[in-house]
């Protein structure tokens, strides 16, 4: 038994449309909702480099995006309380709930 990955080709094109369009919504939600929800600060900032993590990721990439901008730049103390808690706590409760009702109703 073997991988056919070559079945998948015509797979690509629908693909790279969809991860270009979660590229371009997360820079909208980040620049349009986030940051200015947050404050319009440095700390908004940083969590904003977290909500990128996120939103193309997942809470370990969240977390690499906002130690790269604090080692550069340097801490936020809220960001790296406020991230992790809703990505792990309410992102990954919520999908629980979640995936399983939209699989049912999608059966």
């Amino acid at each position: 038994m073997s991988m056919q990955l070559w079945t998948l080709v015509d797979l690509a094109g629908p693909i790279f449309a969809i991860l270009g369009a979660q590229f371009i919504v997360a820079i909208a939600v980040n620049l349009f909702i986030i940051f200015p929800a947050m404050g319009k600060n440095y700390d908004a900032a940083v969590i904003c480099s977290g909500f990128g993590g996120i939103s193309l990721g997942s809470t370990p990439t969240a977390m690499a995006n906002m130690s790269a901008v604090a080692q550069k730049y340097g801490n936020s103390h809220q960001a790296f309380i406020v991230v992790p808690l809703v990505c792990a706590f309410f992102i990954d409760l919520a999908n629980a709930f979640i995936i399983p009702y939209f699989m049912g109703v999608l059966a």
